[in-house]
């Protein structure tokens, strides 16, 4: 070790004694690194599940990296007892250059320690929405939804998200405590439909792709009532009527699982279609406008003059005749 560090400090010009210090960190880093990934392989052939694979690596890096930094600050400090001096400097120095950083791993304390959410939940944070895939200790990944592509379905990209948005952003989590969201579907039908069996019609569709849910929404309801003030007093699919320019609304809304958003309304509508196209009495409704036309009121509105001379014309007429 004093030939190797004696060479570099006839190159470099830097103190042997801090040239052994950065050998050895370095061969630290390798050990562990050898290890860390020893146990990785090990996990991974004992552990299938894609979910416990992820949080087991997580946990371990997190241990292989705090050891590393109590090993290293043994090295790099003359006694743990100078550790205190050590850690109060650089946290002064850090709070100024580095708050951005320092914010960020707040936030990532704030997620490992609250979970507002965790990896696999559909969230949105801020104009931001998708499916967790990644967290890490300065940022969280999420596989993007929505943007261009309608109802809920994912888009391809990746978003890298800073973790202080997690405590400067309203979070939304759609797979937390409830774990089912509420859709709504609107149907428009002509104010000449019979807008009664039309609803009869929708409420049965509406059952038949959505109560099936509505005793497990009942138990998930139950279990997250006991952490959070929810409370829905039905659970089971509605048809809402209202009026609009156009014609009669009638509003399907019914429970589905946050994924299932686009299939089960894809779903709904074929059957809507369908029925609606075999029943009479009942129509689509689209904007449109309607022109009266009073004839009575037409021929009132025509000028005096006019009217004068096709009387003239009729007298003329009956003397001529005479």
């Amino acid at each position: 070790m004093e030939q190797v560090t004696g060479w570099l400090h006839n190159i470099t010009n830097i103190e042997q004694d801090i040239l052994s210090k950065i050998i050895i960190s370095i061969l630290i880093l390798i050990v562990l690194k050898i290890i860390h990934l020893v146990v990785l392989k090990i996990m991974w052939k004992n552990i299938e599940e894609p979910r416990k694979r992820y949080r087991w690596k997580k946990t371990v890096t997190y241990i292989f990296v705090f050891i590393g930094f109590l090993i290293l600050g043994r090295v790099w400090l003359k006694a743990f007892q100078s550790l205190a001096t050590f850690l109060g400097l650089l946290s002064a120095g850090l709070a100024i250059a580095l708050k951005d950083i320092i914010t960020d791993i707040a936030g990532w304390i704030f997620i490992i320690w609250r979970k507002p959410f965790e990896v696999g939940d559909r969230i949105e944070v801020g104009k931001h929405a998708g499916d967790v895939i990644d967290i890490r200790l300065f940022q969280f990944s999420l596989l993007e939804i929505r943007n261009w592509v309608d109802a809920d379905q994912s888009t391809g990209r990746i978003i890298n998200i800073p973790n202080s948005r997690a405590l400067n952003d309203v979070v939304a989590n759609f797979s937390k405590g409830f774990q089912y969201i509420w859709n709504e579907i609107p149907v428009l039908i002509t104010f000449e439909s019979n807008w009664r069996k039309a609803k009869t019609i929708l409420q049965q569709i509406g059952n038949k792709h959505a109560e099936h849910l509505t005793p497990h929404a009942q138990r998930r309801l139950k279990e997250a009532s006991r952490k959070f003030m929810i409370f829905y007093k039905n659970l089971t699919p509605t048809v809402y009527t209202s009026v609009k320019d156009s014609g009669v609304m009638l509003t399907v809304r019914y429970l589905c699982e946050p994924r299932r958003r686009r299939a089960t309304e894809q779903a709904i509508w074929e059957d809507i279609l369908v029925v609606f196209n075999s029943t009479p009495g009942i129509e689509f409704a689209y904007p449109t406008q309607r022109f009266y036309y009073d004839k009575a009121r037409d021929f009132s509105m025509e000028s005096p003059e006019k009217m004068v001379d096709e009387n003239d014309q009729s007298e003329g007429d009956d003397k001529n005749g005479i």
